[in-house]
């Protein structure tokens, strides 16, 4: 079904909703005061990197943490990865870390400390995608782009009553919010378009009375803003199985290892464990796949955690040993992991195990 047409020009849209957003505009650390010069695109890119899959509330005191550890792109481009996942521990979605230095370094060592102006030229940076580009593009160097993220689908769907259903819509939504972005103050539309998205045209409500754009809405002339954007039923998230081998060697030090550079948790620190299957793991299957040969016993109840396109639960099998054989990872004080950039999955293991691990027979206290 084709978009309905809003009752008032394009101009009219833009002149409104610029006029909104330098009322209302939420102040945000990153970002550059309505009408003045762009921020620094540093500081552009690190908050949009950031706001990939998480909030504005829980991205400020990251932000501020970080520009406060490495104010430049030069100095985040020098530090050293573990420090910049440490830092980010928290976020989630650690492989935007590693993107984050890696595009710092590229950008420090091939460019001259200076990111591209264009979307294209950003898209070629690593862990660039086509959003982060396009946001980058208009906020930092007031170039004519359109960035689309869940609060413009969601503006755009409901100012059309956009029947197509996500995620098909979202072709069809940067169409339409691209004939509304103007070749002036781009970046300030686009933060607008967000603005208005997360702080009025929010999913759960749409407080039609203070939207600058409620007179042309054709969602609010039906009656039924909260039915767009329109979606397809949902799938059930996938459970996968997997065992951790918590295993406590001499003075206290519990081995971890780094997980594979490229795949899920890319890199960072992991009690160990077997690959997450769909099927139970049997005992039999389990025990060749451990670290170190053990008295190894399952430790009470399971872990659980909900990826993006998956479920996860975990058996916990623990043991202690003397001493710290040579093995595959590191041996790290139990009293110092919180030193250690481990992603949630991993914290989850370690309080379970903390909290229900039972001597071997026979080991040290």
């Amino acid at each position: 079904m084709e978009p309905r047409i809003s009752n008032l020009k394009p101009a009219d849209l833009r002149r409104r909703l610029l006029a909104w957003y330098d009322r209302r505009g939420r102040v945000l650390p990153w970002r550059a005061a309505p009408g003045t010069p762009p921020p620094d695109p540093y500081r552009v890119w690190l908050s949009e990197v950031m706001l990939q899959q998480t909030t504005v509330a829980a991205v400020i005191p990251y932000f501020e943490d970080f520009v406060g550890r490495w104010p430049s792109l030069d100095e985040l481009a020098a530090a050293d990865l573990d420090r910049v996942m440490h830092a980010w521990q928290g976020l989630g979605y650690y492989a935007r870390a590693r993107n984050l230095h890696r595009c710092a370094r590229t950008v420090a060592g091939e460019l001259g400390g200076r990111f591209p102006d264009t979307e294209a030229g950003l898209g070629r940076l690593p862990g660039i995608g086509p959003y982060t580009a396009a946001a980058v593009a208009a906020i930092a160097f007031g170039r004519r782009a359109t960035p689309v993220d869940g609060n413009v689908v969601r503006v755009t769907a409901r100012l059309h009553a956009l029947e197509v259903p996500l995620p098909g819509a979202k072709a069809v939504v940067a169409g339409l919010a691209g004939r509304l972005t103007p070749a002036r103050r781009p970046g300030d539309f686009a933060q607008a378009m967000m603005d208005l998205g997360a702080t009025v045209c929010t999913p759960r409500d749409a407080d039609c009375d203070a939207c600058p754009w409620r007179r042309a809405c054709a969602a609010r002339r039906l009656g039924t803003p909260r039915a767009y954007p329109v979606r397809t039923p949902g799938r059930a998230k996938p459970l996968r199985r997997g065992v951790a081998f918590w295993v406590v060697g001499g003075e206290d030090a519990v081995l971890l290892r780094r997980r594979p550079e490229r795949g899920l948790l890319g890199a960072m620190m992991e009690v160990p464990s077997t690959a997450w299957r769909e099927a139970p793991w049997t005992p039999g299957e389990a025990r060749p796949l451990a670290p170190l040969a053990a008295s190894w016993e399952r430790l009470p109840g399971t872990v659980g955690h909900v990826f993006t396109h998956f479920r996860l639960e975990l058996e916990v099998w623990a043991a202690r040993i003397d001493g710290r054989p040579r093995v595959d990872g590191l041996w790290w004080p139990v009293e110092r992991l919180s030193e250690q950039a481990l992603p949630t999955v991993m914290k989850k293991i370690v309080r379970h195990a903390l909290a229900r691990e039972q001597p071997v027979e026979g080991a040290p206290p």
